[in-house]
């Protein structure tokens, strides 16, 4: 099982979802990816957050490619901002699930970040739980 995680720019959201999901999940093969490069460094406070939940979200954002999607079983678009148009090709259309979670508009915004990682851990335990009665 391949799972991708997809937010804007693979800084906070989809990085959240991709290290949480490798942490409760050792058998499934979690990535995560932005839609468009992330030309800013990781925000510092979402980092901290990140560390709170004991999540580390370090390294250099990656960006969403074709072949990249057609490896994935499941396509996750974590954000509320991607256009689900985008993922309108036959040949992964069936893949993708939409949830549509808010970013902050600041990254200091700390109860804003800790509302995200807790939405994220709340839909991937139940995501994962799925993919456990799967097998």
């Amino acid at each position: 099982m391949r799972i991708l995680f997809v937010c804007k720019y693979n800084r906070f959201r989809s990085r959240i979802a991709e290290t949480y999901l490798k942490k409760i999940n050792k058998k499934i093969k979690v990535s995560s990816a932005g839609l468009i490069k992330g030309f800013l460094p990781l925000d510092k406070n979402q980092i901290k957050t990140a560390k709170k939940f004991g999540l580390d979200i370090k390294g250099n954002p990656k960006t969403i490619s074709m072949n990249l999607l057609k490896e994935q079983d499941k396509i996750i678009v974590i954000a509320n901002d991607i256009p689900k148009t985008i993922f309108d090709y036959k040949w992964y259309k069936n893949k993708i699930t939409i949830w549509g979670i808010r970013d902050v508009l600041r990254g200091d915004d700390m109860k804003g970040n800790e509302r995200i990682v807790k939405s994220i851990i709340k839909r991937t335990n139940n995501l994962n739980k799925k993919l456990t009665k799967l097998k």
